[in-house]
């Protein structure tokens, strides 16, 4: 299975958006490249902010870190989510461990025109920690997690697999 370094971003951000789905990616079950969602997302990626370059830290991959320690990630989505902030607070939580201060992040979102700025706190370090340690432990599970409500299920590349009866 996975240990604490193994978690990356996309873990967490599916923590918080679907356990189920975080159960089947950390097993290696990828259905993404043929969701029409995830291709729109990259898409968006590859379009917005194209001066900036990406930051590979292992098990992370943050879209952009400027000169004052700000994590940047754009999103594809309308609005911010619990995902996005969580995925983005532990990019500042792998940054700090290998030594870069990072002061927040900053989520945008091109299809709304929106930006938020989230500072990285000594609270938001103790949710980083507590969202790795969640993370593990739905990973570990023997069995997947419940699926959720049909209608959150909605635009996601898992759908089939959870709703195939």
């Amino acid at each position: 299975m996975i240990g604490p370094e193994d978690v990356g971003g996309v873990h967490v951000k599916y923590l918080y958006h679907c356990r189920r789905q975080l159960w089947l990616y950390a097993r290696g079950v990828r259905p993404e490249y043929l969701s029409a969602a995830v291709q729109l997302g990259e898409a968006v990626h590859e379009t917005s902010y194209t001066r900036n370059s990406p930051i590979d830290l292992g098990a992370a991959k943050l879209d952009h870190l400027d000169g004052a320690a700000w994590v940047h990630e754009v999103k594809s989505s309308a609005k911010p989510s619990p995902g996005d902030e969580a995925q983005v607070r532990h990019y500042c939580y792998r940054l700090h461990a290998v030594g870069v201060p990072a002061e927040g992040g900053v989520l945008r979102y091109p299809k709304t025109r929106r930006t938020r700025r989230l500072p990285y706190t000594e609270q938001a370090a103790a949710q980083a920690e507590a969202d790795i340690a969640e993370v593990l432990a739905v990973v570990a599970a023997p069995t997947s997690p419940p699926r959720q409500a049909r209608s959150a299920c909605r635009g996601c590349s898992y759908l089939d697999y959870c709703w195939n009866e």
